[in-house]
């Protein structure tokens, strides 16, 4: 009976691609934009409204970064990352396996095409590993979600938020994001959002707003009871 790769006496070493450098400060960048939203938005959001929705709102922020990261890895990353179905959408397929999540990452917006379709210039493959990549990619997946959630806050149902959040996720975010990051046809167009502007920013924003108006017609008037206990709070989501 042959022993199990991972139980055997000399394991391998590590790819002679990775670069610990440049994987490490992939994953403190996309830790460090985790942070902002766990457990940063979800202070904030406790902390502005009044005391009868404040365990709602974090709630919902909360309830965003978890249902992100799930519907991120079973179909949403390479839909927002893979390969073309679409000019603004790709194939959907889970990123789990241990052989998709242990290869070399491939930026697949990096790839130039000349007007006639056939490939320009082939797409870069940075030196850390594809699990890295979905990673830092759930983050901003997840605090967008997140900073539309502060749109509704006090407005929507818990309920039709936990249904709003997989449905806005796979239908709205993975388009801009293939659009522009992915090498859509934004990207091909010469669009480029090297900052989240438009993919993060501007469809929060936009959709936000949006939400807002359609959710309810609750005037957008907020009472703030700034208590020690809500300045502490606000003092302390200012770290993140």
């Amino acid at each position: 009976m042959t022993t199990p790769l991972a139980y055997q006496e000399h394991l391998p070493a590590a790819p002679e691609w990775l670069n610990k450098g440049d994987n490490a400060w992939q994953l403190t960048a996309a830790t460090l934009v985790g942070l902002q939203s766990m457990p940063g938005l979800v202070i904030l959001y406790a902390s502005i409204v009044k005391k009868k929705w404040a365990v709602n709102s974090a709630f919902m922020a909360l309830y965003a970064f978890a249902a992100v990261l799930l519907c991120w890895v079973l179909v949403c990353y390479r839909m927002a990352f893979g390969e073309e179905l679409l000019p603004f959408w790709g194939k959907g397929a889970p990123a789990l396996g241990q052989k998709f999540l242990t290869k070399r990452a491939i930026v697949m917006e990096t790839t130039h095409r000349f007007d006639n379709g056939t490939v320009e210039t082939p797409a870069e493959e940075p030196l850390y590993p594809m699990a890295s990549l979905v990673y830092f990619q759930f983050t901003f997946a997840a605090i967008t979600l997140i900073l539309l959630a502060g749109s509704v806050l006090g407005r929507m149902n818990i309920k039709a938020w936990m249904a709003f959040v997989p449905l806005w996720l796979i239908f709205s975010y993975t388009v801009g994001a293939f659009s522009l990051w992915g090498g859509g046809f934004l990207y091909q167009w010469g669009v480029i959002d090297y900052s989240g502007g438009y993919v993060i920013h501007l469809s929060s924003g936009i959709s936000g707003l949006t939400a807002a108006y359609w959710v309810t017609n609750k005037p957008s008037l907020f009472i703030f009871l700034h208590s020690p206990i809500k300045l502490c709070l606000k003092s302390l989501q200012g770290i993140f």
